[in-house]
Parts: structure tokens; C-alpha cells; sequence
């Protein structure tokens, strides 16, 4: 059966989280993991060394509190894990009768992901994590390096879920983007769904080209497909067209092979990501 790997941390996205990961593990007819990572930079404060400022036996005294108050905050961590796990769990089983089952690590999300998702068919991350603000808030801390570093397709929930009619396929001919074309022709996800094809660039014979060929492996698989050829930025042509078409779901290739971090922050990736206020389906 394929799992939904699902991660949460209880913040403003979580019911939203659920829900999407209820209706892919409806569509690929899979179970739902549910993950939730303490992490122990985050959760912890830091011991400091002071004692050579204060004197030892001020300073032993010292330490021996802060690792007392670090044991308490560990044990709060995992109290808070726990109470988000079971309100997960919980959710879920308000929204229907998939199989549902949660893991507690500790360490980094992104390593616990790199161990945990290759027996995962789908991962599910909110936009933003729990200090999730305004809509054009900077994304989650770790959501441009999950990306990076995922096997599996990774479905970015928005901060309210809705039905799913209508997808639209952000196409520039790129490995990712020929990837998550033929996800759509394949998968199970997107099947019956109305789908958009949509290229921005210029209106020459090579892009004409590229995007005929999409389109053409699209119908090939049962798709009825509104391909469109744009001039201008990718970003704000896609945002626009996401509002001027009514679309659900956004689905696109993920970032390049760049790690140099301005290159990321600065990607059409990110910035479509941010503007757009639907789910995005990103394939690497």
C-alpha cells in the first residue's frame, strides 16, 4: 500500500496538511504516515561555559540548573510531539477511515526525511511551519532543502485546503519539469482531474515544440489538456493565470542542482511558490 509521508508540527498549517494528505491517500488508495521531528537546536537553549566569569562553585551551580531546565524542556518537547501526534491522528479520523499511523523522532527533519521517504509514494509538508505568518512570509525554514534533497514528489499544502478539480502543469521543458509531466500522465493523483498546460516564454518554434510534445504525452494518457504558450516572467504569469483559471493545484519542477543559497532564495521556484496561495505538487 503507498504512504503519504506527512509532517507536522502543529502549526497554523496542520489541519490543512491533513486534509491534503487524506485526499492523496484517497487518490493513490495509500495509508498515512504522520511524522513529526524534535529537534533539539530548536527545542533546547544551549549550555554556556562560564566559569571563568563566575567562579566555580557559582558556576557549578549554574550548570547543574541549566541541565536541569534542559531535561525539562526535553520532556516538554516530547509532551507537545505527543499532543500533536494524537491531534493528528484524531483529524484524520474525522476526515475518513484511512489507515493512519505517527512516528516521533529526534534530530533534523531533513535527515529523518532522507532515512524515512524512500518507502514513501508522496511527502506532505505545509507551506510555512509554526511561526507561519502572513501569506508572503518567507517559507519554511526547511521546505527549499526537503525539496532538494527528496526522491519522492513533495505536495506543499496551502493554509486552507479545498477540493481539488483542476491542476495546472507549470511546464519550461526542463528535466523537472519533463518529470513532473509524465508524473501527471502516470499517476494515479491526477487522474480524471481538468488539467492545464502552461509554458511562458517566447513564442518560437522550439518552445512551440517542447510544448506540444507535453501536451501530446499528456493526452496519450487520458488527459484532456488546455495547453498555452505565455510571454513574460514565470512567476507572475503563472500567479495570474492560477487566479484567472481557477486552479487547485499547481505542479511543477523543483529547484536546480544549485546549492549556493542566493541561487535558491532567488529561484522562480521559490517566488512561484510564495505567490501562488494553492498547493503546489514539486517533482525534483
Amino acid at each position: 500500500m503507498p504512504v503519504i509521508l506527512t509532517c507536522t508540527d502543529g502549526s497554523l498549517y496542520a489541519p490543512s496538511i491533513y486534509q491534503h494528505a487524506a485526499w492523496a491517500a484517497a487518490r493513490l488508495s495509500g495509508s498515512i504516515e504522520i511524522l513529526h521531528v524534535i529537534d533539539h537546536h530548536r527545542e533546547h537553549s544551549p549550555i554556556i561555559d562560564i566559569s571563568g566569569a563566575i567562579g566555580f562553585n557559582a558556576a557549578a551551580e549554574l550548570t547543574e540548573e541549566l541541565v536541569k531546565l534542559e531535561e525539562a524542556q526535553g520532556r516538554v518537547a516530547r509532551l507537545k510531539g505527543k499532543a500533536i501526534l494524537e491531534d493528528a491522528r484524531r483529524q484524520l479520523a474525522n476526515i475518513g477511515d484511512t489507515q493512519v499511523s505517527v512516528t516521533q523522532r529526534h534530530g533534523s527533519l531533513i535527515e529523518t526525511l532522507e532515512e524515512l521517504e524512500p518507502h514513501a509514494e508522496l511527502v506532505v509538508v505545509g507551506k510555512r511551519g509554526e511561526h507561519a505568518g502572513a501569506v508572503q512570509s518567507p517559507l519554511g525554514s526547511n521546505l527549499e532543502d526537503l525539496v532538494r534533497i527528496s526522491v519522492r514528489p513533495v505536495l506543499v499544502a496551502s493554509r486552507l485546503f479545498k477540493p481539488i478539480q483542476r491542476f495546472l502543469i507549470a511546464f519550461d521543458n526542463s528535466p523537472s519539469a519533463r518529470k513532473a509531466v509524465a508524473y501527471a500522465a502516470e499517476s494515479p493523483l491526477l487522474r480524471g482531474l481538468e488539467c492545464h498546460l502552461v509554458m511562458v516564454g517566447r513564442a518560437d518554434a522550439a518552445h512551440s515544440a517542447a510544448l506540444e510534445e507535453a501536451r501530446a504525452e499528456l493526452t496519450r494518457a487520458g488527459h484532456t489538456v488546455a495547453a498555452k504558450l505565455k510571454p513574460g516572467k514565470p512567476a507572475p504569469v503563472l500567479a495570474a493565470t492560477v487566479t484567472e483559471t481557477a486552479i487547485d493545484l499547481l505542479v511543477m519542477g523543483a529547484y536546480g542542482h544549485s546549492h549556493i543559497r542566493e541561487f535558491i532564495v532567488g529561484s522562480t521556484t521559490t517566488q512561484v511558490v510564495r505567490s501562488c496561495a494553492i498547493p503546489v505538487l514539486m517533482l525534483r
